[in-house]
């Protein structure tokens, strides 16, 4: 990270951010792609996977996004965000037009594998936005940078609508092979254009540095504890923002339109409030900030450990339509207040006696 302790932007910082908040967004909307488009083809009988086999394929692209991390940040590192970027947002296209092609399960899975490259742009634009911005301004510009996690929102709020216009609300089911290929036009333009319009910028004396050099901070144990915080906050994020759809749709019978709308009201806000995020830590420090975040997380959590607690009876509820009467314990007949039949036809009720 850039360690420059003025306040001063470099000429272009900001426009680079902005390039960068917007294909990181871009790629993190692809990337979620597969929580809506696998529970859509599931639900309309398309394939019959059960829960394993949707859990593989929703999984699949985060595991390879998560893995190639370490790699990209430091081939960033060596030859500049802009290269690095430019080349992943157009090779991850390649795999997600394949995925329109797929009709195996396996096919799924290499395509998945294929595109989950879009999720190593976290940090490659991490590392390209630290070395235009000071010490003082980081914790601003990476939560700016980081509010492109809402591209989970907007795939849940738009890929379900999208399917459902691309196969004319299910009339002609195989149109959602074009959502995968929608999102790989995106990915392929924005690639053309972060290419076109950023400028190639590196740490000072990064590109003579040994593989050995640029590893070294894996020697701190602070890496390794932050490590630790960023797999629960961000592995719990993409956990939860790929889980909802499915989770609304097996558990509460929602629609998949619905349950991207539900799964949206998670993502969104938890996106856009990363800008508010690094300007606290800057403001009060990254640890106090943290503290607070860990507590509500976990209060929050324990909130979904609450099972549904619908209640369901066989069968349509049985009610009378006119009042009969009742005999009291004391002998003296009256009549009850009257009643409406629900979903059954009225019952003629015998007459009660005192006797």
């Amino acid at each position: 990270m850039n360690r420059d302790t003025h306040s001063t932007v470099p000429r272009g910082g900001w426009w680079i951010l902005t390039m960068n908040t917007f294909a990181f967004t871009v790629c993190f909307a692809a990337w979620m792609m597969n929580g809506v488009l696998v529970t859509f083809l599931v639900d309309n009988g398309v394939f019959d996977w059960g829960p394993k086999e949707m859990g593989w394929l929703i999984g699949i692209p985060v595991l390879t996004g998560a893995l190639f991390r370490l790699p990209m940040g430091l081939a960033t590192d060596r030859w500049g965000g802009r290269i690095v970027f430019g080349v992943l947002l157009l090779c991850a296209a390649v795999p997600m037009y394949l995925v329109g092609e797929c009709n195996t399960y396996g096919q799924f899975v290499v395509a998945g594998m294929g595109f989950g490259f879009a999720g190593t742009s976290f940090a490659i634009g991490i590392a390209y936005t630290s070395v235009w911005f000071p010490r003082s301004l980081q914790g601003t510009a990476l939560g700016i940078f980081g509010a492109g996690n809402a591209g989970a929102a907007l795939t849940s709020l738009g890929a379900p609508r999208a399917l459902q216009w691309l196969t004319d609300n299910g009339n002609n089911i195989e149109g959602w092979r074009n959502l995968p290929r929608m999102y790989a036009v995106l990915l392929a333009v924005t690639g053309i254009v972060f290419v076109l319009v950023t400028k190639t910028r590196v740490p000072e004396g990064s590109r003579q540095k040994t593989l050995r050099q640029r590893l070294s901070p894996l020697k701190d144990v602070r890496v390794w504890r932050f490590g630790v915080y960023y797999f629960f906050v961000f592995g719990g994020f993409v956990a939860l923002a790929q889980w909802l759809v499915p989770y609304y749709v097996n558990a509460y019978g929602t629609t998949v339109v619905v349950a991207g709308m539900l799964a949206a009201i998670f993502s969104f806000p938890s996106g856009v409030i990363r800008a508010l995020g690094g300007w606290m830590s800057d403001r009060w420090g990254a640890r106090n900030v943290l503290y607070w975040v860990f507590g509500i997380s976990l209060v929050c959590s324990g909130l979904l450990i609450v099972p549904q607690m619908d209640i369901h009876a066989p069968g349509s509820g049985v009610m009378a339509r006119f009042a009969g009467r009742k005999t009291n314990t004391d002998g003296v007949a009256r009549l009850p207040t009257p009643l409406i039949a629900i979903g059954a036809k009225p019952i003629a009720w015998p007459t009660a006696s005192a006797e």
